[in-house]
């Protein structure tokens, strides 16, 4: 029995240093690989996998992505074509190579060892520090300081533990990440991870742009609202012209990058249009993230709320763009489909903010635990994140927590159920005005609203469209649109 485990431990270290060998090649050639050696490359890694998870995520990264067809292959020919040697080994060694291989091998085996699954990746807020006072941040009200950061240590300590448990990706908000100094030293130290760092943009000039590319491990995401007149509306007049400064360098030094948006009840049209997609393509976007907005915070806008009927446009406005343009976009609310409904809790991942309050995402501000008083592993299995869990995982009412994966969130869509998990684990708001999204009398009443309109809306969509078919996210016969009008021509 020893020796059989043994030589079973071996296969199994020996298929894993194969791939990982495969997935370094690849790094090394990327910059001159044709798509088909490309796709030879993470062929052998996905057959000598041990993981069928893996496996199954490079086989549909090698087809869907690599396969010389649409907007999924234009899309790998600009990060050939675009990107730096650097920042292309980066993207495959750590994303491909240690998120999606290494990581998942340490992620099952966390779960073998301890009873539960660790996070796929980490959203952290090393800093709330901001040189900016956008209208609607949920901490525009509080003045943070240089002594309110993350020391150092504690950042090295939470990036090393989530490495530990097999989390190779990590997501920055704040904030604003930039202000940190000696933010450049954690990318060096882990070098190994891959970053996404939502930023204002403003901060980046020659010299954080050519240093960004040196590193070659983070992805910044500048944040827009539209254009000009609608991104200084929200953000401060001159804003605009800085980000696409920002753009530009990025672009001249080979950085991957990205933008995101804030839909808004004002600005839903006008995100989801070829227009705003198009220019930002241009100005060497790879990728781009949508975020709803979120009443949280002190005295918020619920009208700044975009419609469900809005929401909809922009789920249909995505599988367009994705099946028709060489960009890659993420939507949380609309993408459940694609990653099995909500994310938070430790399911997929979770937020730690910048007092050490571990969140069960950037929105729910909530929490039970701290990170300063217990590791990355003690917090992920709090009874709070326990009960987020068992909703997302439930198969019966009433404890299931949606079986329409087009409502996926549990703030907008269900709020009834994170006001349940609030009080049945006793979390508590991570600062000033939080509790409001479930304890404010008008706000609760816009929320429950909101929800039955949505379902309205989206449950005839999820039994018809979903239910007898579910769409491949780069599924070429998604919803198309005339190449020159807005949103409302989709679908």
């Amino acid at each position: 029995m020893e020796l059989s485990n043994n030589l079973h431990n071996a296969t199994n270290g020996f298929k894993l240093g194969l791939a990982r060998r495969s997935v370094w090649l690849l790094a090394q050639v990327v910059k001159y690989a044709s798509a088909a050696q490309t796709a030879k490359l993470l062929r052998v890694a996905e057959l000598v996998t041990r993981n069928q998870e893996t496996s199954a995520a490079l086989e549909n990264f090698r087809t869907k992505v690599l396969g010389q067809h649409g907007a999924s292959y234009q899309f790998m020919q600009r990060i050939q074509r675009e990107s730096s040697p650097t920042c292309q080994k980066k993207f495959v060694q750590n994303l491909i190579g240690n998120e999606l291989i290494v990581g998942t091998a340490k992620r099952r085996k966390f779960a073998e060892r301890e009873g539960f699954r660790p996070p796929t990746f980490i959203l952290i807020s090393p800093t709330m520090r901001c040189n900016l006072n956008c209208i609607g941040c949920s901490t525009r009200r509080y003045m943070y300081s240089k002594k309110d950061d993350w020391p150092p240590e504690l950042l090295d300590r939470v990036l090393t533990e989530a490495k530990e448990m097999g989390m190779y990706f990590v997501v920055t908000l704040g904030g604003e990440t930039f202000m940190r100094e000696d933010i450049f030293d954690a990318y060096e130290k882990h070098n190994d991870t891959y970053w996404l760092q939502y930023t204002n943009g403003t901060l980046i000039d020659e010299n954080m742009a050519r240093r960004l590319a040196q590193v070659g491990n983070v992805a910044p995401a500048l944040s827009v609202e539209g254009f000009e007149k609608e991104t200084d509306e929200r953000r401060g007049k001159g804003t605009w012209k800085k980000i696409m400064r920002a753009a530009k360098l990025l672009k001249e030094e080979g950085v991957i990058f990205g933008f995101s948006a804030t839909v808004t009840s004002q600005n839903a049209e006008l995100v989801a249009s070829d227009e705003f997609v198009d220019f930002l393509i241009d100005q060497g976007c790879l990728f781009g993230w949508y975020f709803q907005y979120i009443p949280i915070g002190n005295n918020p806008d619920v009208s700044l709320m975009a419609t469900p009927e809005q929401r909809n446009q922009l789920r249909k406005f995505n599988h367009y763009v994705c099946a028709n343009k060489p960009i890659f976009i993420g939507d949380f609310w609309n993408d459940g489909t694609r990653c099995n409904g909500c994310l938070a809790g430790g399911n997929q991942y979770l937020h730690i903010n910048g007092d050490g309050n571990v969140e069960p995402c950037g929105f729910v501000h909530f929490a039970v635990d701290n990170i300063k008083d217990k590791s990355l592993k003690e917090v992920c299995n709090s009874e709070f994140f326990r009960e987020i869990r068992r909703r997302q995982q439930a198969t019966t009412a009433p404890d299931r927590y949606s079986d329409n994966l087009l409502t996926p969130c549990q703030i907008i869509d269900q709020p009834w159920v994170l006001r349940e998990i609030v009080e049945q684990t006793g979390a508590f708001p991570t600062h000033e005005g939080a509790e409001t999204i479930i304890t404010d009398s008008k706000i609760k009443a816009h929320l429950d609203e909101y929800s039955k309109r949505l379902h309205e809306l989206m449950d005839p969509i999820w039994e018809q469209e979903y239910q007898q078919r579910q769409p491949d996210y780069h599924d070429q016969s998604a919803p198309a649109a005339k190449t020159t009008q807005a949103s409302a021509n989709y679908g």
